[in-house]
């Protein structure tokens, strides 16, 4: 399930044309970095790993949108942001990967 998500998020930036090049391969390394690190959490903290995922997803959508909202934006990226925060201390690889991908999605709206 959470292999599948990541790749419709990678298929999903791919196929935009909202978002330039440069920031399309950012994002897809980050998500592949996430893919890994998500599955891993996946072993122990199912739940968590879902929710990771899914507002990884929202968080994708809403920033490669043609007519972006920024404040749906913001809205799936907290919900992101969320998702790691009591993992921040035993998985701190996985809490830089979000927050590098947040601020990334962010930026595409500014």
């Amino acid at each position: 399930m959470i292999e599948k998500t990541i790749s419709e998020i990678e298929a999903k930036i791919s196929g935009t044309e909202s978002v330039d090049m440069g920031r399309k391969e950012e994002l897809l390394k980050l998500l592949g970095t996430l893919k890994t690190e998500v599955a891993e959490l996946s072993k122990t903290h199912g739940e968590q790993a879902d929710s990771i995922a899914g507002f990884a997803s929202l968080s994708a959508h809403e920033a490669t949108r043609m007519a972006p909202n920024p404040h749906l934006r913001e809205l799936s990226l907290q919900g992101l942001r969320s998702s790691v925060e009591d993992l921040e201390q035993s998985h701190p690889r996985l809490s830089q990967i979000v927050n590098a991908m947040s601020k990334t999605l962010s930026d595409l709206g500014i």
